[in-house]
């Protein structure tokens, strides 16, 4: 089964499913450790947590292509890739980034219809292309996909300024482009998520992004709006780098790691979770071989 049978697969058999935000390939274990069925890579957590800037079209196709890469390596869960406008102005852009995610281990990629020096999809100031430019990019993705069950997901950032009836028409005009999902950014209740469901008559994801416009909606609450993805991009990302600064602070504070003891990942939880013994005995079995 390819990559994007897998995340096809994951949205029939789980409804709706949820897709968490892995910032690195220890945390794709991690997620996969849990029982989550597909893991997702944020641009805006490659921009943070890779380069440290902000999610503003910084960031290129090689940053996100090297993410990719370290988690597919190690971990078989279907990835989702956030690649932005397509890294680039022309259709040959878009159509290089669909190739190379393909052949990098990726299972589906969602693009949006802002401008090239694109915003965060929860910050004012977004400026959209025309429908007929998000629909010749969609285009390009789908032809240029050298495998046909690789998910082209859409996202429409126009809620925010052309409004709900300009948004569904733009993603009904995605899905004729050939997108294979629709993901609405930026929705505020849940009958927005309803009516998208029933005006694309395709899968859509519904991105609950912390300290955003999109309410915490429940995972109950969003199937009963026919949404059949759940995104959480960033929460653990959020979650470590809060860890994180606490550490730094308390240990330039007092001297001493002491009092974060009890909230580290032990060295055993760390070694299991990245199968570290059996690369130990690997190791061990090849020095004993090399004496013999």
């Amino acid at each position: 089964m390819t990559a994007g049978e897998k995340f096809r697969d994951a949205v029939k058999q789980e409804k709706p499913l949820q897709i968490v935000g892995t910032i690195n390939a220890n945390h794709a274990l991690m997620a996969k450790r849990v029982g989550y069925r597909a893991i997702y890579l944020s641009g805006g957590g490659v921009a943070a947590g890779s380069l440290g800037m902000p999610d503003l079209g910084i960031s290129n196709l090689d940053d996100v292509l090297t993410d990719i890469r370290r988690i597919t390596d190690v971990c078989d869960l279907p990835l989702l890739v956030d690649v932005d406008t397509g890294f680039g102005a022309s259709a040959f852009n878009v159509a290089r980034t669909t190739r190379s995610l393909v052949k990098f281990g990726a299972a589906a990629m969602h693009m949006e219809d802002q401008v090239g020096a694109k915003r965060c999809g929860h910050r004012p100031g977004k400026e959209l292309v025309s429908k007929g430019e998000m629909a010749d990019r969609i285009k390009a993705a789908v032809d240029a996909r050298t495998d046909p069950s690789f998910v082209i997901m859409a996202r429409t950032d126009a809620l925010a300024n052309e409004g709900l009836d300009s948004a569904i028409q733009r993603t009904q005009k995605y899905v004729e482009a050939g997108a294979d999902m629709i993901f609405p950014e930026a929705i505020t209740d849940l009958p927005m998520y309803r009516k998208f469901a029933d005006a694309v008559k395709v899968p859509i994801l519904a991105n609950i992004t912390e300290f955003g416009k999109s309410p915490l909606f429940t995972v109950e609450e969003l199937r009963s709006a026919n949404v059949a993805m759940i995104l959480y991009p960033l929460t653990a990302f959020r979650a470590m780098n809060k860890a994180a600064l606490k550490v730094y602070e308390n240990l330039r504070k007092t001297g001493t790691q002491k009092a974060s003891i009890a909230d580290m990942q032990t060295r055993e939880e760390l070694y299991d979770i990245i199968n570290y013994h059996s690369y130990e005995k690997k190791l061990d079995e090849l020095f004993t071989r090399g004496r013999s």
